[in-house]
């Protein structure tokens, strides 16, 4: 009778370690795929976020006004140099997706995407050359990916489903 127990204490042994073994590979082969899926992808953690807090923080950090409150104050805040609040990936997404779609891309656009051919309210401030400032706009074009200036009246769904936003 003792031969049988050893024996399936073995054959079970081998299976769970097997099973083990095809997880961990499983795993690594996931994390491999995810690592090849967002190489080159721009992504707010790691490109967008660091030239928010170098070239938009000072005015839309975290001592600026919510949306709202921003739209009632609107005299006041701008009187501070302070507009409404962008410094996490929610707040920020929020004037590109909803509830104020295209806000930033109507702001930092250089002007080529727009009727007027005039650069946004806030294209100056993505860098202190004109070099460093197409720079950033890529990056932020490459990151939303649909670089679109409509106002959320005006946007279609496939319009919405092309922006990438990645966090």
């Amino acid at each position: 009778m003792k031969v049988p127990k050893i024996c399936s204490l073995v054959v079970f042994s081998f299976i769970f370690l097997f099973s083990m073994d095809s997880y961990a590979h499983e795993h690594e082969k996931a994390v491999s795929n995810q690592k090849e899926n967002t190489a080159g992808e721009v992504m707010y953690t790691t490109q967008i976020k660091a030239i928010f807090e170098q070239r938009c923080a000072k005015c839309h950090g975290a001592g600026s006004p919510e949306h709202d409150e921003f739209e009632q104050n609107e005299d006041k805040y701008t009187a501070l140099k302070k507009g409404p609040r962008m410094d996490s990936y929610t707040y920020l997404t929020s004037f590109i997706v909803w509830p104020e779609t295209g806000a930033i891309m109507r702001r930092l656009d250089d002007g080529k995407n727009s009727k007027s051919g005039k650069p946004g309210s806030m294209y100056n401030n993505l860098g202190d050359t004109d070099e460093e400032r197409q720079e950033n706009l890529s990056i932020f074009k490459a990151w939303i990916g649909n670089w679109n200036l409509k106002k959320w009246p005006d946007v279609t769904k496939k319009e919405l489903d092309l922006l990438k936003v990645k966090y």
